[in-house]
């Protein structure tokens, strides 16, 4: 890996000679030409956000690493969308929340997930047990087969992770 040069010649000869190229292999996995030209635009965007290009011979394998992580992130996005606009379906009509809030919950429910997937898997579960769930510490310690001091230290992990994504640093 190198240093972009302030003059955004690297950048742009990577944008030259991979951008076609991406679009269409993204095109392939996602069966659309729209997303393809949103993800490869934010793949160039993620490279210009890092400051860094690829090796000239690993320009391809970089552009697809990057890719493969937004195309990640575009499918767990829709499977929170979905899921909550289902489980919106089930509220009665007066109930269901006007368009601009549900897409504040959309993007509060993806920022939640993201925080999570941070997490180690025995904290996420633990979280998602006592929180989701409403089980006491000790039915989490129980599901889990650690001790209730373990099921302590997973939900505070899980409460500092999401403190400092909402107020950017721990108190």
């Amino acid at each position: 890996m190198s240093t972009l040069h302030h003059s955004g010649q690297p950048i742009e000869r990577l944008y030259t000679e991979h951008c076609a190229w991406l679009q269409a292999w993204l095109r392939s996995r996602l069966g659309n030409a729209w997303d393809a030209a949103d993800l490869a635009h934010d793949t160039y965007l993620r490279i210009l956000r890092r400051e860094t290009e690829p090796d000239v011979g690993d320009a391809r394998r970089y552009l697809v690493q990057i890719a493969n992580g937004l195309m990640i992130d575009l499918f767990r996005r829709r499977s929170i969308e979905a899921a909550y606009l289902d489980a919106l379906g089930n509220l009665p009509a007066g109930q269901v929340p006007c368009e601009e809030t549900r897409m504040l919950a959309i993007e509060a429910l993806v920022e939640l997930d993201h925080i999570l997937h941070a997490l180690a898997p025995k904290a996420r579960q633990a979280f998602l047990l006592c929180k989701i769930d409403g089980l006491s510490y000790r039915e989490v310690a129980q599901a889990l087969a650690v001790s209730v001091s373990s099921v302590e230290k997973y939900i505070a992990a899980a409460l500092v992770a999401c403190y400092t994504s909402l107020h950017g640093s721990a108190a």
